[in-house]
C-alpha cells in the first residue's frame, strides 16, 4: 500500500469520527432537532361560531400554534361528517394527538380509539377508560355555584331560571345543581324554574323558554345550552330589569345591557397546557384531570350591569373559598 492510499484511509477515518461526534456521540440517541407536533381536533356539535365551547378550544389551539409551533387541523359536525367519520379522518392524517371536544361524541370517540389503539386521544368533557384516551373534565358546578350566589345577591323578585341544553346529561346537570345550591345559600326561599332546550344549536328554543320564565317573574336567567343559550340571553336584553349569565366564555359582548357575568370554563387554557406538556414531555402525564376553582379550570368573568358593593364582593369570595377549602361541596 503506498503513502497516498494510507493518507486517504486516515483522512476518511478522521472524517467518520468527526461525523459521529458532531451527530451526538451516542448512536441510538434522539437528535436535538425538535420534530413538528401536529394535532387534530373534532369540534363539538355546533362547531366554530358557537361563541362558546368550540370557539374557546380554537383559541387555545391558535395560541399553541403561535407560541409552541404546533400545527393543527380541525373537523366539524355536518351532514356529510359524523363524529366517527371526522375522528377517523383525523387519525388517518397521522397526528400526534387527536382531540375530541364535547361529551356528545363519547361513543364515537371510543369506537375510533378502540379501532386505532396506537393513536393517542384527548377527550374533553368526558371520561374514558380506554388506555389510549386521556380525559379532562371540569367542575362546572363550582363555577355555577358562584353564579347562583351572585344571582341571589342581585335579584329583586327572588325568582330565578336555569335553562339546560340537554336534560339528564351529567355535564348540564352539574351546571344546574351548582346554580341551585348557590341561589339557596343566599336565598333559601327563592323560586327556581328549570327547563331544557334539548338542542344546543337553536336560538329560538332558548328565546321561547326565557320568555316563558320572564312571564313568571324570573329576573335572573342562567342558560347552559350553547347557541340555544344565546337565544335566551338575547330575549332578556329587550326587557327592563331582567339579567342573564353566560357560560364557557365571557358572553357579555353579545348582550352588553343584560349579562351580569359568565361562568368561565377555561377550555383554551387547558388545551394550551396539554399541548405544551405534549411538546415538552413527549406525552400527556395524567390519564384524567378534573379541574375546578382551585385548579383555575372554572371561574367568573368580570361583573357588569349591577352595583358591585363590598358586601357582594365579600360574599362571593367567601363562597369561593368555602368550595376551595372543602367546606361546600356540590352534589
Amino acid at each position: 500500500m503506498n503513502k497516498f492510499s494510507i493518507k486517504k484511509i486516515f483522512a476518511l477515518g478522521v472524517a467518520l469520527v468527526l461525523f459521529f461526534v458532531l451527530s451526538g456521540c451516542n448512536l441510538g440517541q434522539p437528535s436535538n432537532i425538535d420534530e413538528k407536533i401536529t394535532v387534530g381536533i373534532m369540534l363539538s356539535d355546533v362547531g366554530l361560531g358557537d361563541q362558546s365551547f368550540s370557539d374557546m378550544a380554537f383559541t387555545g389551539l391558535e395560541r399553541a400554534r403561535d407560541e409552541l409551533g404546533i400545527e393543527f387541523n380541525y373537523m366539524e359536525l355536518d351532514e356529510d361528517n359524523s363524529y366517527e367519520k371526522g375522528l377517523t379522518t383525523l387519525v388517518e392524517e397521522n397526528h400526534d394527538l387527536v382531540v375530541g371536544l364535547g361529551f356528545a361524541m363519547q361513543e364515537d370517540l371510543e369506537k375510533v380509539a378502540a379501532a386505532y389503539p396506537n393513536q393517542r386521544f384527548l377527550f374533553i368533557d368526558g371520561v374514558s377508560e380506554l388506555e389510549n384516551v386521556h380525559s379532562i373534565t371540569f367542575k362546572e358546578g363550582e363555577g355555577s355555584y358562584l353564579v347562583g350566589v351572585l344571582a341571589a345577591l342581585a335579584s329583586k323578585t327572588n325568582t330565578y331560571g336555569f335553562i339546560g341544553g340537554m336534560e339528564g346529561v351529567d355535564v348540564i346537570e352539574r351546571f344546574r345543581v351548582g346554580f341551585e345550591q348557590g341561589v339557596k345559600r343566599i336565598d333559601p326561599e327563592g323560586t327556581i324554574y328549570v327547563d331544557y332546550t334539548n338542542d344546543f344549536g337553536d336560538l329560538k328554543k332558548g328565546e321561547v323558554i326565557a320568555n316563558k320564565m320572564m312571564d313568571n317573574d324570573v329576573d335572573m336567567i342562567y342558560p347552559a345550552a350553547g347557541l340555544s343559550g344565546l337565544g335566551a340571553i338575547h330575549a332578556t336584553a329587550v326587557k327592563e330589569d331582567i339579567f342573564a349569565f353566560g357560560v364557557d366564555t365571557d358572553q357579555f359582548f353579545f348582550a352588553e345591557n343584560t349579562v351580569v357575568s359568565s361562568m368561565l370554563k377555561n377550555v383554551d387554557v387547558v388545551i394550551f397546557q396539554a399541548l405544551n406538556e405534549l411538546k415538552t414531555e413527549g406525552t400527556l402525564l395524567e390519564k384524567h384531570m378534573e379541574l375546578g376553582l382551585k385548579e383555575n379550570g372554572v371561574g367568573l368573568a368580570p361583573i357588569r350591569n349591577i352595583a358591585i358593593t363590598p358586601e357582594i364582593e365579600e360574599e362571593l369570595e367567601k363562597a369561593k373559598q368555602d368550595i376551595i377549602n372543602g367546606k361546600v361541596t356540590i352534589n
